[in-house]
């Protein structure tokens, strides 16, 4: 099964928002009872400079979604990121660099159906194509030995760690912040 890569403009996004939190509950395993608050929360974000979103879709079915903005300060995951580096004794000076100049990957997903299809990697090298940023920056929860397809696509294309075992407010499951230069390294398919 071919899914073709399409870039959403901003309301083109919002319009597909709940459909688009639908595969990021199936992906995260998160509960449904979240969705309402977490498209609310989708929909705020294409106003963020830099917003870009990418999904996988064949045939109205969506497979997969990506998207992100400029990094900034002023954002949630911008504050626990720095307090989190602030825990560990940082930001260093390499740590500094790249939170001047960094993509925020908000979210990645692939529906659990469509995972092992290539689908993340598509996603992925289209969401950062062209971004006007040094690094891209994500966070992903922890796994044992990085056993999972996630782990192995960031490796892959160059991403590195940043923070490990970080918990975010309202998760209490461990997270992995994982970072890389861009344009990200070449791999094949």
């Amino acid at each position: 099964m071919t899914f073709h890569l399409h870039r959403l403009s901003p309301a083109e996004f919002s319009l597909y928002a709940p459909q688009l939190v639908d595969v990021y509950l199936a992906a995260m395993g998160y509960n449904p009872q979240v969705r309402a608050h977490r498209v609310s929360t989708w929909r705020r974000d294409v106003v963020r400079p830099g917003f870009t979103a990418v999904i996988a879709e064949r045939r109205g079915l969506i497979a997969g979604v990506g998207y992100g903005f400029l990094g900034s300060p002023d954002t949630w995951w911008d504050r626990h990121l720095r307090l989190g580096l602030e825990k560990q004794g940082g930001p260093t000076a390499a740590q500094w660099e790249m939170l001047r100049s960094y993509f925020e990957l908000t979210e990645i997903h692939v529906h659990p159906n469509f995972q092992g299809m290539g689908i993340g990697r598509a996603l992925l090298q289209e969401l950062l194509w062209n971004i006007p940023a040094r690094y891209v920056l994500l966070s992903t929860p922890e796994v044992k030995d990085e056993s999972n397809r996630a782990f192995g696509l960031y490796r892959s294309v160059g991403f590195f760690d940043i923070l490990r075992d970080f918990t975010y407010p309202g998760d209490e499951r461990p997270f992995a912040v994982l970072g890389a230069e861009l344009p990200l390294k070449a791999t094949p398919q």
